[in-house]
């Protein structure tokens, strides 16, 4: 197992991690960015299994968000302001009139302190960086660490942990692309996802959730026993077709100590396991992904990539039974994903 770096445009550092098997993981201290996934399809070939751009500069404006740490709270904040105590706090309204992603200036663009290590089984680096008081809008200094480890047992495991010394928001992911056929070859339809969720979050015309939790029985958001997301991509469902006709929704997951999402593509003979200590996940089909994107291996489309972005969600901030965001102060945020392939 080994860490190589090498330096790219703006003095960006790209770290590689690599195993004993076969798979190595890229990316770059700006942003926590994945710029490369290497696994071995079944025929031993070793192929990326995640969008990157092109070209190193794209990353900088980045408006899909490519394999970023997410922060300081992932997904879309109604109109932009929340109120905590006696307070509200108004945010940057990136998406009009919401909040996403923590906004255009937040983790996804930000330079990370890094510092790597070795093990006899795993090689890994952890990235640091401190949130002043009010960046972004959000109240308290938020001192954040997210550490990456490559096992040589092919997992790919992702730790966050936060403290903040006044009372804040924080729900952090991780925002990849996943497309396991390997080098782009085709969209991400084929895609057999097994998840264990029973209920989604009903999204508006604006995608920002009702309130209303949906059984997922007897739809295309019933992935309990497998099915492919072509079957949301097809379907006249009003949930798929507000997502751009595929999945943007927030899943509830059953929490186990099994993997609690499973995906398989049948031709490359991949399949990734996903468990995570987090109680939801947003499946995020690349409904908005266009043309003119240059990505390594091809231009853009739509349903190119999917991301599985584990979290608690802001919409806790205005409906009752979901777990809440807010972090009080001293306290630690501890969360852990991990990606297995094989």
């Amino acid at each position: 197992m080994k860490i190589t770096t090498k330096t790219v445009i703006n003095n960006w550092t790209e770290y590689t991690l690599s195993n004993d098997h076969g798979m190595s993981i890229s990316f770059l201290d700006y942003g926590g960015i994945i710029t490369e996934m290497i696994t071995l399809n079944q025929n031993n070939e070793p192929e990326n299994i995640v969008l990157r751009y092109q070209n190193y500069k794209d990353y900088e404006n980045n408006p899909h968000f490519l394999g970023a740490i997410i922060g300081r709270v992932g997904g879309r904040i109604e109109n932009a302001n929340f109120t905590l105590g006696e307070k509200t706090y108004n945010l940057e309204s990136n998406e009009p009139p919401h909040h996403l992603h923590g906004g255009s200036t937040e983790f996804h663009n930000t330079i990370w302190k890094t510092s790597s290590f070795q093990q006899e089984h795993s090689v890994g680096v952890t990235l640091t960086y401190t949130s002043p008081d009010g960046e972004g809008g959000y109240p308290g200094t938020v001192d954040v660490t997210v550490t990456y480890t490559l096992t040589n047992d092919n997992e790919f495991l992702i730790e966050y942990e936060a403290v903040s010394d006044m009372d804040t928001i924080l729900t952090l992911t991780n925002h990849t692309y996943f497309n396991l056929n390997g080098q782009l070859k085709e969209n991400v339809g084929n895609h057999t996802v097994e998840m264990n969720s029973d209920r989604i979050l009903e999204l508006d015309n604006e995608l920002i959730p009702t309130g209303k939790q949906l059984d997922v029985s007897g739809t295309p958001f019933d992935f309990k026993n497998g099915r492919q997301l072509k079957d949301g991509f097809l379907t006249t469902n009003k949930q798929n077709k507000i997502a751009g006709g595929g999945y943007d929704h927030y899943f509830l997951l059953n929490q186990t100590d099994q993997p609690n999402i499973t995906v398989h593509e049948s031709k490359s003979g991949r399949t990734m396991q996903i468990l995570t200590d987090q109680p939801g996940v947003v499946m995020y089909t690349g409904n908005n992904l266009t043309t003119d994107l240059e990505f390594k291996e091809r231009s853009g489309e739509k349903h190119l990539g999917v991301c599985f972005e584990t979290q608690a969600h802001p919409a806790s901030l205005q409906h009752d039974r979901l777990e809440t965001i807010t972090l009080k102060a001293n306290e630690r945020y501890n969360k852990r994903t991990t990606f297995s392939f094989n």
